[in-house]
């Protein structure tokens, strides 16, 4: 008797334990499930040189060719005269009095954002830009941005320091308390987070021409893990 009720109990054990490892395998398949499922990208905004302000606009920009090349820009403050000089080699000049440029990068409308004018002087045009985009992102995706204020929503940036900080400081005065925020690369992610008011995680990556790619590997496996 003693031995049967032993087997029992071993019996009943093992259908226990087949249960927990049947269940802990279709939680690992779950798991490795939402690791696999794809990323979906239902908006895009962009500036590009050619007046491409939105996707469609640099599609049709690509599929017709067009040569984006043009004068330097009269409107950033730029002694163009004095840049020129046909030596490469000759320091702090230019040899080429043409280029890709966003033409109307100087028209950014700082109140909008609820920043004063000498705050949008000192700060990179990357923080401009991306606000602006990143504005326009939300509303193409359908999303009212003031309804994401206090929310999780995370902040990914791919970018790389342009060195704006030092040059602005060295040609406007009574800027020194926006240069720390203004000039540097880190804020970038934050600016938007803090501007939107979001609460979820803001980074910056710089690695380079790899930037951008690593921004969207590391948001693609944050939105997984939140998953």
């Amino acid at each position: 008797m003693t031995f049967m009720a032993n087997e029992d109990k071993l019996r009943d054990y093992l259908k226990l334990v087949t249960t927990d490892l049947r269940q802990t395998r279709r939680r690992l398949q779950d798991v490795e499930a939402r690791q696999q499922e794809p990323i979906a990208i239902v908006s895009m905004s962009c500036r590009f040189p050619g007046n491409a302000h939105t996707p469609e606009d640099f599609w049709e920009l690509l599929t017709a060719g067009v040569d984006t090349v043009s004068e330097l820009p009269a409107d950033r403050g730029w002694d163009l005269e004095g840049l020129y000089h046909p030596d490469p080699e000759h320091q702090g000049t230019s040899y080429t009095r043409s280029g890709s440029f966003l033409y109307d990068a100087a028209e950014f409308d700082p109140a909008f954002f609820g920043i004063s004018p000498r705050e949008a002087t000192m700060m990179d045009p990357q923080q401009r830009l991306l606000l602006e985009t990143s504005w326009e992102a939300l509303e193409r995706a359908g999303i009212e941005p003031g309804t994401l204020r206090g929310e999780k929503a995370g902040v990914f940036v791919g970018s790389s320091d342009q060195g704006y900080g030092a040059a602005a400081a060295r040609a406007r005065d009574r800027v020194e308390g926006h240069m720390l925020t203004g000039g540097s690369g880190a804020v970038l992610s934050g600016r938007i987070a803090y501007t939107l008011g979001f609460e979820g995680p803001a980074v910056t990556v710089d690695t380079m021409c790899s930037s951008s790619l690593v921004a969207l590997r590391r948001s693609t496996r944050t939105v997984r893990a939140m998953a």
